[in-house]
């Protein structure tokens, strides 16, 4: 707490908030996406949505065209759809109780932790991927997560909660792992943990073997999806149109990737011509 004190990124602007809706526009859109991206977006989303309410009533293709940049479009639907039912079932307020939350279009395990802890300040564990890390070294001695079961980094993350400000520890452990517990070059010299680390006790032995090599994106379904929906937020296209888009390694997918944003609620067709959901 000492070093998150000194140190810590205190003044990220979700930091300076206890308002759940801001909380959570940030938490969706940190996501497998970095902080310097997220923040120019962040700001600009509340300032055209303040709120639940204010989100809700503006159309799903409007939200997608404001995602752009971001990736992942699915998290807007899920976002725009939340705002929807925390408007229509819970009058604009942001429900407390976690089942409440993990009911909502979205929101999963950590979502709702995070929400909790940072919104409502409720003394509960918080585990991204960079405080999942810091546990699974500094308590447990593994390199990373993947060498833990669920139970174990469970376990261990209830057994650090202190007594009193559990939101600014989960802060805390957050940035340890962001900014010093790293996975591929920790700065153990910085690190106010290193001397009683168990990773480093133990020799900081390597952990389980990485997957697969990623192929190159441009080669992905996801690439391709996002260039469609891309074309799609300037204006509403054909097949034809939408496969000259396309590399022509994905012209034989393009029916496939558009039934599939279809069913992701994404786009939809009228008269022969794919557009955003209106």
């Amino acid at each position: 707490m000492d070093w998150y004190r000194q140190n810590g990124r205190h003044t990220l602007p979700w930091r300076l908030t206890r308002d759940p809706y801001a909380i959570l526009v940030s938490e969706v859109m940190l996501q497998q996406t970095q902080v310097e991206r997220v923040l120019p977006y962040y700001r600009q989303w509340l300032e055209r949505w303040p709120t639940f309410t204010s989100l809700a009533a503006e159309s799903p293709a409007e939200v997608i065209r404001a995602w752009r940049g971001l990736g992942y479009n699915r998290r807007a639907l899920n976002l725009h759809r939340l705002a929807v039912e925390v408007a229509h079932r819970y009058g604009g307020e942001l429900p407390r109780a976690e089942r409440d939350l993990r009911s909502l279009p979205g929101i999963g395990e950590y979502t709702a932790a995070a929400v909790r802890s940072f919104a409502f300040e409720q003394p509960v564990a918080v585990a991204d991927t960079n405080i999942a890390r810091v546990v699974a070294r500094a308590v447990l001695g593994a390199a990373s997560q993947r060498d833990l079961t669920a139970a174990q980094m469970t376990a261990a993350l209830a057994a650090l909660l202190p007594n009193r400000d559990v939101r600014a520890h989960n802060l805390a452990l957050m940035d340890l792992g962001a900014m010093v517990c790293s996975a591929r070059q920790p700065r153990c010299e910085a690190c106010p943990l290193a001397q009683r680390c168990g990773w480093r006790q133990a020799g900081m032995p390597a952990g389980a073997a990485p997957g697969a090599t990623a192929p190159r994106f441009e080669s992905t379904a996801r690439f391709a999806r996002g260039r469609i929906i891309d074309a799609l937020r300037v204006a509403p296209a054909t097949a034809a149109e939408l496969q000259a888009a396309l590399p022509s390694a994905h012209h034989g997918r393009l029916d496939s990737y558009l039934q599939g944003l279809r069913k992701d609620g994404l786009i939809s067709e009228q008269d022969g011509r794919w557009q955003l959901p209106s």
